[in-house]
C-alpha cells in the first residue's frame, strides 16, 4: 500500500528536469537574462535591467567563483548597465529645471 507517506519509488522521474524541485535550468535562466538585457537597451530599461541581473545571478548559482556560463555573466553585466543608464536618465529628467528657481 502506498498511502500514509510510503512511496513506491524512491526517486521520481521528474528529478533533473528543467522545472523540477531544484528550480529552473541554469542555462535557460542565463539565456532569459541575456534576452532581457538586450531588450532592455531598447525598451523598459528600469524593469528589464534588474530582471536580467537577477536571472543572470541565479544562472551563475549566486556566486562569482567557479565555472560560469557566458550568457549568465553577460546578462549580469548588461543588466547592470541597463539599470545604471535608466537611473541616469531618470535623474537627468528630474534635473535642476524641475521646480527650481532658474
Amino acid at each position: 500500500m502506498a498511502g500514509f507517506g510510503h512511496t513506491t519509488r524512491k526517486h521520481p522521474r521528474s528529478r533533473g528536469r528543467a522545472w523540477s524541485r531544484s528550480g529552473p535550468d541554469r542555462a535557460s535562466l542565463g539565456i532569459i537574462g541575456l534576452i532581457c538585457a538586450i531588450a532592455g537597451f531598447f525598451i523598459l530599461q528600469i524593469v528589464l535591467g534588474p530582471v536580467a541581473v537577477v536571472c543572470g545571478w541565479l544562472a551563475m548559482g549566486r556566486r562569482w567563483t567557479g565555472t560560469q556560463s557566458m550568457p549568465a555573466l553577460v546578462a549580469v553585466v548588461l543588466g547592470a548597465i541597463d539599470t545604471l543608464l535608466a537611473i541616469v536618465w531618470l535623474a537627468s529628467a528630474a534635473g535642476p529645471s524641475a521646480g527650481g528657481m532658474f
